[in-house]
């Protein structure tokens, strides 16, 4: 007799969680249940397919080959219910997105936000981290970050096209000078956004004929969160690298001021991460559609805000 799709779903979504008691709760059962529900599967077929432990969840040998079949039947039929049931555009279940805090408060919660709205049976959590995360080992569905994406077993879907740069308040350079090279930086305030307690970072131009060249950049503001980055580059306290969809609007408005335009990262693009084209969720396939066409149309309005900076700055020196 085949399993109980009840039980499919429950282990399958216990993988995706990491936890049995958090698939529990998704499907509205204790963890007694669900453990109760995880043990009638593995003795229906005979064998063990998750090894739990009191801090985490894994899969055996026989649990990695059942569980990539079972999530192709799950989808199949969540597909195939969807189309008979004329709801295509449905969703249900837990959807966990990460992203970096500025461009994640900006940009990406308010598409979670109207993606919840939307669909009433989703339940949605926004990690907003600077730290690149592991997609599996977090539980997450997609991940939304900034430049070239390293890891070979993920898909990606470029957003938007996008660059780094080095920015500052007028009020800033009017007291302590303009850079003009890249090695006037070591003289300048520069606000530092490193991890695991370092005290620097490396900040990667792209030299006018092309070469990517590394700066070794130290300050006295030195923070691990993008947003407290932004915070300090608004307050005036220094010189900051930052994605140009994080300030497109405050230099637009001159409240910024974008210098060595000519070394710019040109490489920095957006793109939302994903483990598995094959076995994506509805839920996932959806939002990500969802957040492709809002970047889509937030592009005309970056692409304006840039053009509209460039030409502040060519009336300035033609003033000069």
């Amino acid at each position: 007799m085949p399993a109980d799709l009840t039980d499919l779903e429950l282990f399958a979504r216990a993988v995706n969680a990491g936890s049995l008691s958090a698939a529990g709760r998704e499907l509205g059962v204790s963890p007694a249940v669900a453990s109760k529900r995880l043990a009638r599967l593995e003795a229906r077929l005979g064998a063990r397919l998750l090894q739990r432990t009191s801090r985490r969840l894994s899969l055996t040998d026989e649990g990695a080959q059942y569980f990539e079949r079972v999530t192709t039947i799950l989808a199949e039929l969540a597909e195939a219910e969807a189309l008979l049931g004329g709801a295509r555009t449905q969703a249900r279940g837990t959807l966990r997105v990460s992203a970096t805090s500025g461009l994640g408060r900006r940009w990406v919660g308010p598409v979670v936000a109207a993606f919840a709205a939307q669909h009433p049976e989703i339940v949605a959590h926004l990690s907003l981290t600077d730290q690149v995360v592991d997609l599996v080992d977090a539980g997450l569905d997609c991940a939304v970050r900034v430049g070239p994406v390293a890891d070979d077993g993920l898909v990606a879907r470029r957003l938007a096209e996008n660059r780094r740069i080095v920015c500052a308040t007028p009020g800033y350079l009017r007291t302590h000078g303009t850079p003009r090279t890249l090695a006037e930086l070591g003289e300048h305030a520069c606000i530092v956004l490193a991890t695991g307690g370092a005290l620097q970072a490396d900040w990667r131009f792209r030299a006018p004929r092309g070469q990517p060249v590394s700066v070794r950049v130290r300050g006295r503001l030195v923070t691990d969160n993008g947003q407290q980055v932004d915070d300090w580059l608004r307050a005036g306290h220094g010189l900051a690298r930052r994605s140009l969809w994080d300030v497109a609007d405050e230099l637009a408005a001159g409240r910024l001021v974008e210098v060595l335009h000519e070394w710019s990262e040109l490489d920095a693009p957006i793109s939302v991460v994903y483990p598995s084209r094959r076995f994506l969720p509805r839920r996932t396939r959806l939002f990500i559609d969802d957040l492709a066409a809002h970047f889509e149309q937030a592009a005309a309005r970056i692409e304006a805000a840039a053009a509209k900076h460039a030409g502040r700055k060519a009336a300035a020196r033609r003033r000069s």
